[in-house]
């Protein structure tokens, strides 16, 4: 299976974690029993899926104030896999 350029993810109308997760879940083919967690999302995009060459997020500034925790995690998450697992992390544009 060849690599997925692009992947966009539109937070624009994500009001709570379990929506991101879900979405999350279906953007990026997570299998159904992605436990919809920060640690399940990390072994899911280091070892579970292949991640796209670029990921960029819609609505990011919206979507970081309505949920800064989560905005927070999931940037982590991608940054750490950037230093970690740089051959197999997305470029992510948050837009």
């Amino acid at each position: 299976m060849s690599r997925v350029q692009l992947v966009e993810i539109d937070l624009r109308a994500i009001t709570s974690a379990e929506e991101l997760h879900s979405l999350l879940m279906e953007s990026l083919n997570f299998p159904g029993w992605y436990g919809a967690n920060w640690d399940a999302f990390w072994d899911a995009i280091t070892g579970l899926v292949e991640m796209p060459y670029t990921v960029r997020f819609f609505g990011w500034s919206q979507f970081s104030q309505r949920l800064p925790r989560e905005a927070v995690l999931l940037k982590e998450c991608l940054t750490e896999m950037q230093g970690e697992y740089p051959q197999l992390a997305s470029e992510v544009v948050y837009a």
